[in-house]
């Protein structure tokens, strides 16, 4: 709606704006009684020379098309009545005809590459991961609606002095058997075990950093350990990203990169980049701290790596955009990374951006893992679902596929829960909050679909060519919303933004919700079908906008 009519107020106005300034103007005004759309015209009183009641006059008297009902200029403002019954018809068509291709834009044979979860290997799976790992899960399906073909990459943390600790903490401590019995739970105390004795004994950090010294040249030994840590974690991170319906087209980590980074180092030399600096190798930047490559000791960094699979990721796929869903601690990193690639001459370095998101909290601290302060996930999932359940006896014990259905509500809740939150925020981990299956959660957004799925069964819908008319006030707000998807779609993904998405699917759950507590639908009436085929609409918005989130859909709850 908000695009036609700035397209029309853009005529209206001799093009002195564009349709995209004017759309951006559009505002939604605070009371009914003043319009459906508001356009200020504060901004071209100078340009034009005349005051804002003037134009506004002046463009109210210019403005006709079979989608305004009326028109009037009040205070500066041209505020706008749409034709309710006109704009109805077209979004109720157009959600039938394309279902839950609505919103979804032209493929396009351009790549969006998603960098996200990126979990440090032989640590646990923590609340804190998971952030990264929905926000990129979303931000990928969105891609995807919006039209562009997307590599999901799951940059793993397996290399790095972490595994040189690791490495001197198991030949100090480490018990094979029971590590074998439970890898990560093992690998997390001796880890932590580590960083405890290494504030009185500054050797192991040392021994640490030639372990993994040997590590990169390629001692067996190491490696072997190496590898046996990687295995075990995957096999964990698998069982977490099956509950959480989650896939990825690359697990290629940092080690992944190990024999691309000398090309990489040599570039930087051959471009006359490198600067020694106390030994070791650095990139001079004129606004930040130079970007560290080499250490004294030759070892690579975590930025060598990310500026080797940049330089990979291009080759390989040539991506229109590279999203790097990483925490907002990380934000030094990637400009410096950027700014690395702008001085190779990269023209492509613009199209690199970091989503940045705030932290996981706890009691309003960071979890920590060296210092052994996390919830895990797969503990917060297991809790969920079984919470789901509970809420399933004591509510409808006769619900088929209860199981499914709780981990369905139960991993929804604990997605949506972050999800709805702006992704610079904080968020402070709290399960009951998570849980509370009222108000602005995920559970109210499916149970919403779900109360529609019933609706639908009961009134025996079939899908049949239909004319909209007389669905009653309630419904305008859920048509308005309706005909705003598309934006939202749209938006999220230039914003790179999952939460317009979650706040789109509470306000069309609350809307319909009201229409329904003030509208008897199943009326054997000559207007039940028209009701049915209204509710069906909203159904498949709300389906989308939830899978969107990564989250399903239940027909029953």
């Amino acid at each position: 709606m908000n695009q036609p009519i700035a397209a029309l107020l853009a005529n209206a106005l001799n093009e002195e704006m564009t349709v995209s300034e004017i759309e951006k103007l559009i505002e939604k005004p605070k009371s009914v009684e003043l319009g459906d759309l508001a356009f200020p015209c504060f901004a071209l009183a100078k340009k034009l020379r005349k005051s804002p009641q003037v134009i506004a006059s002046e463009v109210a008297g210019k403005l006709s098309d079979t989608m305004i009902q009326e028109v009037n200029a009040v205070s500066g403002y041209v505020n706008i009545f749409v034709n309710q019954q006109s704009v109805t018809e077209n979004v109720l068509q157009a959600i039938l005809r394309e279902k839950e291709q609505y919103g979804s834009l032209t493929p396009a044979a351009e790549n969006v590459v998603i960098d996200y979860s990126s979990p440090n290997i032989a640590k646990p799976f923590s609340m804190g991961h998971l952030r990264s790992t929905v926000i990129g899960n979303a931000l990928a399906n969105i891609a995807e609606k919006n039209g562009y073909q997307v590599v999901r990459i799951n940059h793993l943390g397996d290399w790095g002095t972490q595994f040189g600790k690791l490495i001197v903490a198991y030949k100090l401590w480490g018990d094979k058997a029971a590590i074998e019995a439970s890898p990560i739970q093992e690998l997390l105390k001796i880890y932590v075990k580590f960083h405890d004795v290494a504030q009185t004994d500054e050797s192991l950090n040392e021994q640490a950093r030639a372990s993994f010294k040997s590590l990169e040249d390629g001692d067996e030994e190491a490696l072997a350990l190496w590898k046996w840590f990687r295995d075990a974690s995957l096999q964990e991170f698998a069982a977490i990203y099956e509950v959480l319906g989650i896939r990825f087209d690359s697990y290629a980590g940092e080690a992944f990169y190990n024999d691309k980074m000398d090309a990489v180092v040599e570039e930087l030399k051959e471009k006359d980049l490198l600067t020694q600096s106390e030994g070791a190798f650095v990139v001079e930047l004129e606004d930040m701290p130079p970007c560290l490559i080499t250490k004294t000791d030759g070892a690579t960094l975590y930025a060598t790596r990310d500026l080797a699979a940049a330089v990979y990721r291009k080759k390989q796929y040539d991506a229109k955009k590279t999203f790097y869903v990483v925490g907002n601690e990380q934000a030094l990193h990637f400009k410096q990374l950027f700014k690395v690639i702008n001085k190779m001459g990269y023209e492509w370095s613009k199209d690199l951006q970091h989503v940045a998101f705030g932290m996981m909290l706890k009691d309003g601290k960071k979890m920590s893992t060296r210092k052994g302060k996390v919830v895990l996930l797969a503990d917060v999932l297991a809790e969920a679902i079984e919470t789901a359940k509970r809420n399933i006896e004591e509510k409808n014990q006769a619900l088929e596929q209860k199981e499914t259905v709780a981990e369905q509500v139960g991993v929804g809740a604990v997605i949506f829960n972050d999800l709805k939150n702006n992704r610079m925020n904080d968020i402070d981990f709290s399960l009951d909050q998570m849980m509370n299956f009222e108000g602005e959660t995920g559970p109210y957004v499916q149970y919403t679909y779900a109360r529609i799925s019933s609706l639908l069964k009961k009134g025996q819908y079939k899908e049949q060519a239909i004319e909209f008319d007389a669905l009653g006030e309630y419904a305008w707000p859920v048509i308005q919303l309706l005909e705003q998807f598309p934006i939202i779609v749209q938006k999220s993904f230039e914003q790179a933004d999952p939460s317009q998405v979650a706040k789109f699917s509470l306000q069309l759950a609350r809307a319909f919700n009201k229409y329904y507590a003030h509208t008897k639908v199943l009326v054997d009436d000559e207007w039940q079908q028209m009701k049915l085929s209204f509710a069906y609409c909203v159904a498949t918005v709300l389906k989308d906008a939830l899978r969107l989130l990564g989250i399903s859909a239940p027909n029953q709850m």
